[in-house]
């Protein structure tokens, strides 16, 4: 425990006095960025801490896989047109759609997956069954409970932190026991993006339910989702 929190420390403090200046598409997951890989692309940094995290997780028989990196705005997009359609047809409200999209999905253009920062990953060694991404699968006896367990010992060694924990003082998301973002580059960016005036940036009339997004939803959005993360990523 006394390493994790010095680790934390050490991310926070590398982070002070680096603030640098982000093209607005860039944090809108809008422009095309140098990323890598193949199943899944990430910023090159964080691919080569990713390994280095997968290889030590090896070593004790978890094999942690990536089933998620990098989402493009229009893939965001794409996933909450899909959400609220469903929603719809379930007999939601606009007001009642969007807040159930928002317990887990973005809104595009909010994404943190849209920095080539940020990774679901789940234990490549235990086969898949159903939706992998829930949070009973790696507590009490879940499939992914020891990845879980390794996760919070070890992954802040390799600079990545669970952007949405489960603690009681944050808001917005829901708990993402899979969802990890690589501090030293996510921190500068998210702090980049809290300069963004939403209102202005998220008119897109293919979007569904974008008149229901008021600059009063948006300000209390930001403050309870956008800011709703780890400290030591902010």
């Amino acid at each position: 425990m006394i390493y994790k929190v010095f680790f934390l420390f050490l991310i926070v403090w590398s982070a002070v006095g680096q603030e640098q200046s982000f093209d607005e598409a860039q944090l809108l997951g809008k422009k095309n960025m140098a990323l890598e890989g193949a199943e899944y692309q990430l910023l090159s940094e964080v691919i080569q801490a990713f390994e280095k995290m997968k290889k030590a997780a090896l070593l004790v028989g978890i094999d942690i896989k990536v089933v998620s990196g990098f989402r493009s705005y229009e893939r965001q997009r794409a996933i909450w047109n899909r959400k609220y359609k469903a929603n719809r047809q379930a007999g939601l409200s606009p007001e009642e759609n969007i807040q159930k999209i928002i317990e887990y999905s973005t809104l595009p253009g909010t994404s943190r997956h849209h920095w080539g920062t940020e990774i679901d990953i789940i234990d490549g060694t235990i086969e898949s069954q159903g939706d992998v991404l829930l949070a009973e699968k790696f507590h009490e006896g879940g499939p992914y409970e020891p990845l879980h367990i390794w996760l919070e010992e070890n992954a802040a060694t390799f600079g990545f932190i669970c952007a949405y924990p489960d603690q009681l003082q944050r808001t917005g998301f829901n708990y993402e026991p899979w969802h990890y973002s690589y501090a030293p580059l996510s921190r500068p960016l998210y702090r980049a993006y809290l300069d963004i005036d939403l209102k202005r940036v998220l008119t897109d009339s293919d979007l569904e339910g974008s008149s229901y997004l008021t600059k009063h939803f948006l300000d209390r959005y930001k403050t309870s989702h956008i800011m709703g993360i780890h400290p030591a990523l902010k």
